[in-house]
């Protein structure tokens, strides 16, 4: 089915929740943008949203569920925290941040490759704690807690060995291969397939959130270390963009790669108000840069809280 002629299914409690989501739904649409968005508070249960159930490739959004696997290992003194690690560049994995920049071979402990991970999405430091606990057990870890939604399936840097695999080093080229092949359904880059790649839909993201900030999910240590390290994530431009105020608090993690654009975090009001996001988002036309994408995410986010905060 072609981006002009999905229509979401919508989630709202009542009209004027359903009306928010519909709105953000056509400025998404307008902009070329097929997604899916939820928005809950974490404390009424109120909700909206759209197309929450559908599977998208998760990119770097991936990392928020391998780092609680990690976090709760460590709580469970099966890993220390402390354990050094050397990252080699000539082996690790490619990205613009972090130790994947690097030029030099690095020793970093694990809490650290977390912190890099989560702060500057960097993929070295994923993969470097893939290593660590491997993607299958990432993903056993996330059924046996009931996180069905939500699949870990391979490292960081397969994403780009896949674009490579379909596209050779023109990233142009892959970025096109990208957003045509969201109109037929048929992938040429495996880890573009909801199939095959790490996925998870708005629904259980929100779901993964929700379990975290109120310690209903692996152990109230992992917990509590994982709503601290998203809440230094550097980035902004996306769900954050219009919730910096000095009475609210982000928590969040985005996801980029080709023409994928996603976060996922938590707001909180000095107020009371906790209010879970996950914005999943493909674009439909071909843009290695869309600031207009991230703008009207954020104003996904700011309209979401104002209608959700109690």
């Amino acid at each position: 089915m072609s981006a002009a002629a999905h229509r979401p299914v919508y989630t709202g409690g009542d009209a004027a929740l359903s009306a928010v989501a519909e709105a953000i739904a056509e400025d998404w649409a307008a902009l070329g943008v097929r997604g899916s968005f939820l928005a809950r508070n974490l404390d009424t249960g109120e909700q909206l949203g759209f197309d929450t159930d559908e599977p998208v490739p998760l990119a770097s959004v991936a990392k928020v569920p391998l780092a609680l696997v990690v976090l709760d290992r460590i709580a469970a003194g099966e890993l220390d925290a402390a354990r050094p690690v050397t990252v080699d560049p000539r082996t690790s994995s490619v990205g613009p941040t972090g130790l994947a920049a690097f030029r030099h071979p690095a020793t970093v402990a694990v809490g650290d490759l977390l912190l890099l991970m989560l702060s500057v999405s960097d993929n070295a430091a994923a993969d470097a704690l893939f290593d660590l606990v491997p993607a299958a057990q990432a993903d056993a870890r996330l059924r046996a807690w009931g996180c069905d939604g939500i699949r870990v399936r391979h490292r960081m840097n397969h994403l780009y060995e896949c674009a490579a695999g379909a596209a050779g080093n023109d990233f142009s080229l892959a970025l096109e291969l990208a957003v045509r092949d969201e109109g037929t359904g048929r992938h040429t880059i495996e880890t573009l397939d909801p199939a095959h790649a790490n996925a998870g839909t708005a629904a259980a993201l929100v779901g993964l959130l929700q379990r975290v900030w109120r310690d209903e999910i692996a152990s109230p240590p992992a917990t509590a270390e994982l709503r601290r390290l998203m809440g230094h994530q550097v980035f902004t431009q996306r769900l954050a963009g219009e919730l910096r105020a000095d009475t609210l608090r982000w928590s969040g993690k985005t996801g980029t790669f080709l023409h994928l654009r996603h976060e996922i975090g938590v707001v909180e009001a000095d107020s009371g108000d906790r209010v879970a996001m996950a914005a999943l988002t493909r674009a439909t036309r071909r843009a290695g840069l869309a600031p207009d994408i991230d703008l009207a995410i954020g104003a996904a986010g700011r309209d979401a809280f104002e209608a959700l905060r109690s």
